[in-house]
């Protein structure tokens, strides 16, 4: 990074979680890490010790605990008494493995402390010994004396490592660096050569010691990739070299002991799945079992319907790889499933895919389960290997957690990278401070200056001029920020951003100054592209600066993206706050949607993707939902009563100047009005409705601070009350449509367990949602609290789906203050 302004020794990690109000992934979650942190020594073990009162008789301890090199030792006969308890070190002490005193001519005679209680030896030790675990010998004798094994994989040593297209063969690899149990490896034969180096941590399982191969019937073959680079008989002879330096090279057997064991499968060939590819792992794709060796392995290709494939992205599994899923494990997880490259459409749909492949889904026994008690939350730090340059370690947030899978956002990285997808047993993520312990360069994050206050980092990155070929917006060799990638057509660029004019402006924008945005703004910078969009919509406000509050980050809201200053100006007055925005492609459609319902307007107002004829979220029969705030009593209050009816109306147009505070918008259909306009809040409860347009609202709401308001609104008291947008009343037919789709309950939904929640469901066109309920053990309790943005933000259910639920969930709620609530 020639020019770099980071300085990357600063970098401190307690500093850097005060600062940003992030907590570390617990160390206990990162199991292979704690593996390669033993000693190889384990409590239980057994080993024979010189006797402290007499050095010339020796006796059997059992290790009670291991710290590094030190043991703590308890001479056996002591039973449960702590009090003779020892420490000792293994480079000094005089430590040897069971059966070394009857080989070695050795005595081994009862400590004075415990003679009474031995009146036997021989007996004793026969009783103690049966079954006993001895210390491993190479550990306490010899070279390897006090080392921890981790340091016996040394540069030089050789490994042998299966092939990645074909698991039958295997080929040798020498280790060149070892980080904390992470080997860079070359295969033999390139000495010369880093173009094929690979990074893996010692007890990958497809890493194994020299001699393995023979040992299981597969054959030694360099790969393919490599195979052309000599003749055979340079091969013979290199292989010929290795097996005549192995004992100088080899690695000891017992390191590999707690390497994961691989299982039986039940694959076919021809399953489809859903699939991460391990040399892009940032969507999740449909694919396909293409081979299977035998009843440890098989070979998965992810789908590509194209005609010419430019190359075919397969490896190998076995029943424990990460990264596979069951048919229709994305949508039960709420995730996006990325169409194949060459299907039609964008709406991947399983159903239509299997009949048109004329192919079976794999069955969810095919699967095991992996554990849920894991330990990583949303917002936790860690540092993971970039997937893109495996010589970098970055700091990594935790973004998502569905199931046992992580997605993680890479900070300071050479390049920018989509949010990956990780196995929460990858062996590529380390725990916070592992780079510093084991001596290995961290990529820190670009210098960031944070105010602790707002908890908000403001990036100064280093710079680089683009090539002419770099264009965003007509401009040529503009400095950028090299952290934000831009590349024309590349997975780093903006694609174009499209204002679909036709669209549902909600209560903030104006629908005439929307109309004249430009149709299109980029592609270009991530960064630069979204904050034009965003300033074009602030200025498209009706009050500029209640768009900027309603965009700024939350105090609160974890660091996912960059930090921008955005200003707006409004009767004479500017404001400014920090808006956050993203830097990677993968992101802006997410990120322009989510921005659209902070706004309160369609979701599809803009964004990546245009709109030609009709709206995908029907939002031309869509009108706003107001969330409405009161406080005190109201009279007359009844449970049930659907508000916006005439009196609420009435209320609402004879006091128009009357200030009110400040309501969230949704959208409901117009023809379900039943479902939405229940009143579900208790006689009492703070409550009201009406209608208020943003112009009406008093000036002197301006003076206080964005964060103080947003505060003070995320305190309030949420409920629902709706009008249409001419604000009249519900006409008979409506009233009627209201009556006729009431709902008999046959027992209190307050008694319902998680299986009638599930049954009723079933009952409904909602359906398919019920697994989601299911798995998240949602009772009757549960279910009538549940609203529209619970719905949304817990099951990550689109506007339309979401809606449809709270349709049904809203006529429990009624049945359930009719029938039961007296």
């Amino acid at each position: 990074d020639a020019g770099s302004s980071v300085d990357e020794m600063e970098f401190n990690w307690d500093e850097y979680l005060e600062d940003t109000g992030a907590t570390a992934a617990p160390h206990g979650s990162f199991k292979h890490v704690d593996t390669s942190l033993q000693n190889g020594f384990a409590p239980g073990m057994k080993l024979e010790v010189a006797v402290k009162s007499d050095q010339n008789t020796y006796w059997v301890a059992t290790i009670i605990t291991t710290c590094g090199q030190l043991l703590l030792l308890r001479y056996d006969g002591y039973g449960e008494d702590r009090k003779a308890d020892f420490w000792c070190d293994i480079l000094t002490a005089d430590l040897h493995p069971i059966g070394w005193c009857e080989q070695n001519k050795k005595i081994l005679k009862v400590p004075e402390g415990i003679k009474d209680k031995i009146p036997d030896q021989e007996e004793f030790l026969q009783r103690a010994l049966t079954g006993a675990c001895s210390a491993p010998a190479n550990l306490l004798e010899g070279l390897h004396r006090g080392k921890n094994p981790l340091d016996l994989i040394a540069p030089g040593s050789r490994l042998e490592l299966q092939n990645p297209r074909d698991s039958l063969e295997a080929w040798i690899v020498t280790v060149v660096e070892n980080v904390g149990g992470r080997l860079k490896l070359r295969y033999e034969g390139l000495e010369d050569s880093d173009k094929f180096d690979q990074w893996l941590f010692y007890l990958d399982p497809f890493l194994h010691q020299v001699g393995w191969a023979a040992q299981h019937g597969y054959s030694l073959q360099p790969p393919l990739a490599i195979r052309s680079l000599r003749s055979e008989a340079e091969w013979q002879e290199i292989l010929k070299k290795v097996k005549e330096e192995e004992e100088e090279s080899s690695v000891p057997t017992d390191l590999f002991k707690d390497k994961p064991v691989i299982g039986v499968h039940s694959f076919s060939e021809g399953m489809k799945l859903e699939a991460v590819d391990p040399m892009a792992p940032f969507v999740i794709s449909p694919a396909t079992v293409l081979k299977v060796y035998n009843d440890k392995y098989f070979t998965i290709e992810m789908d590509d319907l194209r005609a010419e494939r430019p190359s075919s992205q397969r490896y190998i599994c076995h029943v424990g790889s990460a990264g596979i899923f069951p048919v229709q494990w994305s949508l039960k997880n709420g995730l996006n499933l990325s169409p194949p490259p060459g299907y039609p459409g964008q709406d991947f749909d399983w159903a239509d895919y299997l009949k048109q492949c004329g192919a079976e889904a794999a069955p969810q026994s095919c699967f095991p389960s992996l554990p849920s008690d894991h330990g990583f939350k949303e917002n936790m730090k860690l540092e993971a290997v970039n997937p893109v340059d495996p010589e970098e370690v970055c700091i990594a947030t935790v973004t998502k957690v569905k199931d046992s899978y992580l997605w993680l956002q890479l900070e300071g990285s050479k390049k920018a990278v989509p949010d990956c997808i990780v196995s929460v047993e990858s062996m590529n993520i380390f725990p916070v401070g592992w780079c510093e312990t084991n001596g290995y360069q961290l990529r820190p994050p670009r210098k960031a200056i944070v105010n602790k206050q707002k908890k908000i980092a403001v990036v100064q990155p280093e710079k680089q001029i683009l090539s002419s070929r770099t264009v965003h917006h007509g401009l040529k060799n503009q400095e950028l920020n090299s952290s934000e990638s831009v590349v024309i057509n590349g997975k780093y660029c903006c694609p174009k951003i499209y204002f679909n004019h036709r669209c549902f402006s909600g209560p903030y924008l104006n629908k005439g100054r929307i109309a004249e945005l430009p149709q299109s703004v980029g592609p270009g910078n991530c960064v630069l592209v979204l904050k034009e969009v965003l300033t074009l919509l602030i200025n498209a406000a009706y009050k500029p600066s209640r768009v900027l509050r309603e965009l700024q980050l939350d105090e609160e809201a974890a660091w996912h993206g960059h930090g921008e200053t955005l200003k707006a100006k409004y009767k004479g007055k500017s404001y400014r706050a920090t808006v956050e925005v993203v830097r990677t492609a993968d992101r802006v459609a997410d990120f322009c949607r989510k921005t659209c319902i902070k706004l309160e307007c369609c979701p599809n107002l803009f964004g990546p993707q245009m709109v030609l004829d009709k709206c995908s979220e029907n939002c031309s029969v869509l009108t706003k939902t107001k969330y409405t705030h009161y406080y005190g009593k109201r009279k007359n209050k009844r449970i049930g009563r659907p508000p916006g009816g005439h009196s609420n109306l009435e209320v609402a147009m004879k006091k128009p100047n009357k200030r009110r505070k400040r309501r969230k918008h949704f959208f409901v259909h117009k023809k379900k009005r039943s479902s939405a306009s229940v009143d579900n809040t208790p006689a009492g409860s703070p409550q009201g409705s009406g209608a208020e347009e943003e112009d009406d609202q008093d000036e002197s709401e301006l003076s206080h601070s964005l964060a103080q308001d947003r505060d003070k609104r995320k305190r309030k008291l949420r409920t629902f009350s709706f009008s249409d947008d001419e604000n009249k009343p519900p006409s008979p037919k409506d009233i009627k449509m209201e009556v006729a789709e009431k709902l008999q309950l046959d027992s209190n939904p307050l008694e319902w367990s998680v299986a009638d929640v599930v049954r009723f469901l079933k009952s409904t066109d909602c359906a398919p949602l019920a697994r989601i309920f299911l798995d998240q053990e949602i009772d009757g309790q549960a279910l009538l609290l549940l609203t529209l943005p619970t719905v949304q933000e817990c099951m990550d259910l689109k506007l339309g789906p979401a809606i449809k639920l709270c349709h049904h969930i809203e006529r429990v709620k009624l049945a359930f203050y009719q029938q039961f609530a007296n």
